[in-house]
């Protein structure tokens, strides 16, 4: 069982001579809601803006916000008026969740006297009820009755009342001092765990394989215990920090300067370090639902296909013997987030692959994870291994060219089992102060520790890579 009970001083007030009249608490439900607003984070953060219409008094009110999150941060909460209806200042607040449950009323009621019904074992006979003191609830109820203590209950318990605090859902209990009495409309903002997005995309490449057509999902789920229906919901890609203070960081950093519209009618705004994705349309959002809403929709986006042989620094180290008799070239495609349908801020997610057969049946090519992508950079994509191109790679050659230096010697044929000429990027890292001395083909020094080369093979055909480097390691 969970069970908050928080309370904390918003405004001080000076209470006048004499004694105050304990106002009467009012209910305020869903049905009260003008609109409810969520801005999702994605490490599982959530703020909530609930407006409702509200009837108060002149005076002090109390009132009981049911249909709050269950995982609200209550020390995040901040009840507002909105507009010119903005008479009113919070005194104190508390959030109860201890909700009304068996469980529960037994563990309110330790230490407390209560009705014990016996129920009647034989027909014929009567329920009979007796007065217990609760002594304990672990491991089991212990009962102290006028001449005996009991571990069982053979029948029910009578409560005598309900005890305060208690409530049937998770509630925000606000003491709160209005000007004037009548309507006012009141936004309610809190932080809350139990929401969660992600994006995943589904990608379906051409039947040339030089195109891809690109659909972006919201992954959305609430285990906050409360559900939202009609929500305006936004989502904010990016890394959030939410230490300290909790509530007012996420409030500050609203600095918006471009809007753009994707073709599902998803607003982006680039907003402070991250970027805001609003839906133009509200959704019901469930408690314990996870639901997927579309974020884009892209078509004719230009893809490159490639197959690669990467190895590793390891051998250049020592004599080895065969390093892979049928190596398969890994597949990746990369495209650019620029032109047409896209061009927006990708949030990170997973992006699964498809192509149509000749049946015209969709099939599943591969999948990669993608991390937050602004607008122009590449995406590339690791979807698995070939088939058809392979290689056979040896170290043919080791020596020490010194005290501190190696002289190695490697072969890498190429084989490619397809009807089509191949192109395949050989990618070697290689460590400590290197040169290459002899080749087969001309290598591409791509980084400080990597040297590439771009090996053609015919259909149906053999190539051979050649290579002999040196190493210096002081």
């Amino acid at each position: 069982m969970r069970t908050f009970l928080i309370s904390f001083m918003f405004v001080a007030l000076i209470a006048p001579s004499g004694a105050i009249a304990e106002p009467t608490e009012r209910l305020s439900t869903i049905t009260d809601r003008d609109f409810v607003n969520l801005t999702v984070y994605n490490g599982g953060t959530a703020l909530v803006h609930d407006r409702r219409r509200v009837n108060v008094n002149a005076g002090l009110n109390r009132i009981a916000w049911r249909d709050v999150s269950a995982d609200m941060d209550p020390t995040s909460a901040l009840l507002e008026g909105v507009g010119a209806s903005n008479h009113i200042s919070v005194i104190e607040q508390n959030f109860n969740y201890d909700l009304l449950n068996p469980s529960a009323l037994l563990q309110k009621y330790v230490g407390r006297e209560v009705v014990v019904v016996h129920e009647a074992r034989f027909a014929g006979d009567r329920d009979t009820r007796e007065k217990a003191r609760i002594l304990s609830i672990n491991g089991g109820i212990v009962l102290q009755y006028r001449d005996r203590i009991e571990t069982e209950v053979r029948g029910y318990i009578i409560y005598p009342a309900s005890p305060k605090n208690f409530r049937d859902r998770p509630t925000l209990d606000l003491d709160m001092q209005s000007q004037r009495d009548g309507p006012q409309t009141l936004d309610l903002s809190y932080l809350t765990g139990g929401l969660s997005w992600h994006a995943d995309y589904v990608g379906v490449v051409s039947p040339d394989e030089a195109q891809l057509s690109l659909v972006g999902l919201v992954t959305l789920s609430n285990t906050s215990g409360s559900s939202y229906e009609n929500a305006r919901l936004q989502l904010v890609a990016g890394n959030v920090n939410t230490a300290s203070p909790a509530g007012s960081a996420l409030r500050e950093i609203a600095h918006v300067a471009s809007d753009v519209y994707s073709a599902s009618g998803v607003r982006q705004e680039n907003y402070f370090e991250y970027h805001l994705y609003t839906m133009e349309h509200p959704t019901t959002i469930l408690d314990k639902q996870t639901k997927q809403l579309t974020l884009l929709t892209a078509r004719g986006i230009p893809i490159r296909k490639t197959l690669e042989l990467r190895g590793s620094g390891q051998y250049y180290e020592s004599p080895e013997p065969d390093l892979g008799d049928r190596t398969p070239a890994s597949v990746y495609v990369t495209f650019e987030n620029r032109g047409g349908d896209l061009g927006i801020p990708l949030p990170g997610g997973v992006v699964r692959i498809y192509e149509n057969d000749s049946r015209n049946l969709s099939q599943f090519l591969g999948s990669d994870q993608i991390e937050h992508t602004a607008r122009n950079e590449k995406v590339r994509l690791h979807l698995g291994d070939s088939f058809d191109v392979t290689a056979r790679k040896r170290q043919t050659d080791f020596h020490r060219a010194g005290s501190c230096s190696v002289d190695s010697s490697y072969e890498i044929v190429v084989s490619n089992a397809k009807s089509t000429a191949q192109d395949v990027l050989v990618v070697e890292s290689i460590p400590g102060d290197w040169q290459i001395l002899d080749e087969s083909l001309q290598h591409a020094k791509s980084s400080a520790s990597t040297a590439n080369w771009s090996v053609h093979v015919l259909p149906d055909k053999r190539s051979t890579l050649t290579y002999t480097a040196r190493v210096k390691w002081c």
